[in-house]
């Protein structure tokens, strides 16, 4: 159900988001892989933020993502806080990406197993976010789902510039 509200909509097409959030750290961890340390710092062009810095900023959101998924399944017309991912950002150079890679795998691994023990019920919850208007939990794990392979996208193809 990818919706106007979903900036990543055209990424996600009509994948199933639960599918996509399910396998992003295999293919994050491989395209980690294939950029090699040296391309940790390459990044598509000339002030845009590094591949490390998108793996650093992945993990960021996993946090941010996962607790917002929380408070609209357990609190009733939750309001959704935002954040400043620039101000986050600030402090991508000196924080390991690879340190980030493993947070986000675990991080994720343990919200997908919180969504996979949801009732069908809890995916309909409404929450109203600042920017987007009212929203679906489901709508916002497919927001999710859009940015990871947004950003993934972004990976392959520093990856394919000769990343390493």
């Amino acid at each position: 159900m990818a919706t106007a509200a979903n900036p990543y909509a055209g990424s996600l097409a009509n994948r199933d988001p639960l599918s996509v959030l399910q396998a992003t750290s295999g293919r994050l961890r491989a395209v980690t892989a294939r950029l090699g340390t040296g391309g940790l710092e390459q990044s598509l062009a000339p002030g845009k933020w590094s591949a490390g810095k998108i793996i650093c900023h992945l993990a960021d959101c996993e946090i941010g993502f996962g607790y917002r998924w929380r408070q609209v399944a357990a609190q009733p017309h939750h309001a959704i806080q935002t954040f400043d991912q620039d101000l986050w950002a600030a402090q991508y150079d000196s924080l390991s990406a690879k340190e980030a890679l493993e947070a986000f795998c675990a991080l994720r691994q343990w919200n997908n197993a919180w969504l996979s023990k949801l009732p069908g019920d809890a995916f309909e919850k409404l929450a109203t976010h600042p920017e987007r208007g009212e929203l679906a939990l489901l709508q916002l794990l497919e927001i999710t789902a859009g940015h990871d392979l947004h950003h993934l996208g972004q990976l392959d193809q520093i990856a394919a510039k000769g990343g390493r």
